[in-house]
């Protein structure tokens, strides 16, 4: 399990994310990431990533006023024939 602090990101945390998913999350892995909500839409943006990335999204909560945290399971990914 590794934690993921996108909070200076601001919004533009995405790509960020996608990267991660995509290349340091071993299959099989769990990643705990911060970030800061400025605009409630980056949730459901981060949801809808984990999702299109073929991975698991275990959590999703508040952590406090101004921050989220996701929790992500990252999954093999398919082969495309």
């Amino acid at each position: 399990m590794r934690r993921f602090d996108l909070r200076h990101l601001k919004n533009d945390f995405c790509s960020r994310l996608q990267v991660i998913l995509n290349q340091e999350l071993e299959v099989g892995e769990v990643g705990i990431f911060l970030f800061e909500v400025q605009d409630f839409n980056n949730v459901q943006k981060s949801a809808d990533l984990v999702k299109e990335s073929g991975n698991t999204l275990l959590n999703s909560l508040r952590f406090n006023e101004v921050d989220w945290t996701i929790v992500v399971r990252k999954e093999a990914t398919k082969a495309i024939l």
